[in-house]
């Protein structure tokens, strides 16, 4: 295993001392990270994506929890434990938290449709979405459980309408793709707390930007290239290799060591920072819209029904079909390469 060893130089958060001054002058969104970071590893390359792209405003990162007895990290405390595992990479990056932007969140899925579930996150996810201080955009980024997202909606109804979510979640939609062979119908983060993906879905208000199973799984990444891309950064890379590995080759988790991985979560970077300079949809990327009316409707297994698509794109929910994982991986393979530089330097 690698040592955790801290950068040798540090950084606050939402700085980017490895590019000239003009490129950190200006940024274009703000960004709430949510995510189960005590379990599959790539919602840490998400999330060093994400802090390493100067035009990202991290407001906060959510730790969120997992389910009971998950196969992954089957703790109780997979909220607080994902907290730990954050803490750790933000030493690895020399990344400062100056301005207590990493909260911890319920460490209990929502028990019913209109009970919100309080937590350190919630309250903070209101008082950012609140804000009447800055125009800029808000963006909701979640690769698991939204149980905090819908806790702050049921609490504070009126964030709906001052954020979009981004969120890695759901099963396929009938006529677009097919469930995974030989697996499971439920799709992982949404049964992490049904109750608050069927709010996002079908319930809420929040625009909704949503990256289905079939979708985030066309996000392979080759462990060649990882490893060529990674091992340059010391213990950071070290760091996260081995997060893979232990995935890759633990015997507990029913996986094989094939030459692929899936770096499911970072969608999340792409639907929020690499957009056009005009545009507030992803140029590269392809999606359907879902009318308002009916809106999306799931079956007893949580599948949705054929849904009813728009020609317009106006409607609240937006269902990516294609993600540019050409355009992501080497945008997050360049960022590695400028920071490692930086930090050799």
């Amino acid at each position: 295993m690698t040592n955790t060893t801290k950068a040798t130089k540090t950084w606050p958060i939402n700085t980017a001392p490895w590019l000239e001054s003009r490129a950190q002058s200006r940024k274009a969104c703000r960004v709430i990270i949510d995510n189960d970071f005590a379990g599959d590893p790539d919602d840490l390359f998400q999330l060093v994506h994400h802090l390493l792209s100067e035009t990202a405003d991290i407001r906060l990162i959510v730790c969120s929890h997992l389910h009971a007895g998950d196969f992954l990290h089957s703790s109780p405390h997979s909220a607080a434990d994902g907290r730990k595992r954050v803490e750790t990479l933000l030493g690895l990056l020399g990344a400062r938290d100056d301005d207590g932007i990493v909260v911890t969140g319920s460490e209990l899925p929502l028990a019913d449709a209109s009970t919100p579930r309080p937590s350190e996150a919630c309250e903070a996810i209101i008082r950012e979405a609140m804000r009447d201080d800055t125009d800029l955009p808000l963006y909701y980024v979640a690769g698991g459980g939204v149980t905090d997202l819908i806790s702050a909606s049921l609490t504070e109804p009126a964030i709906a309408g001052r954020m979009s979510v981004v969120w890695i979640g759901g099963q396929e939609y009938p006529g677009f793709a097919q469930p995974p062979l030989g697996r499971f119908a439920k799709e992982y983060n949404a049964e992490i707390d049904p109750f608050a993906a069927r709010a996002l879905l079908c319930d809420s208000a929040f625009p909704l930007w949503q990256v289905p199973r079939d979708v985030y799984r066309q996000c392979l990444v080759s462990v060649a290239q990882l490893r060529e891309r990674l091992r340059p950064l010391g213990p950071l890379g070290g760091f996260l290799l081995d997060e893979i590995d232990r995935i890759r080759f633990g015997e507990r988790y029913g996986t094989q060591p094939t030459g692929a991985y899936c770096l499911g979560d970072s969608p999340l970077v792409g639907l929020t920072v690499l957009q056009t300079p005009w545009d507030t949809a992803p140029a590269s990327c392809s999606w359907f819209t879902v009318a308002d009316d009916p809106g999306v409707k799931l079956n007893a297994d949580d599948r949705p029904l054929p849904p009813h698509v728009t020609a317009t794109n106006q409607g609240r929910i937006h269902v990516v079909t294609h993600v540019d994982t050409w355009l992501l991986f080497e945008d997050l393979y360049a960022k590695l390469a400028a920071f490692g530089r930086w930090i050799d330097a």
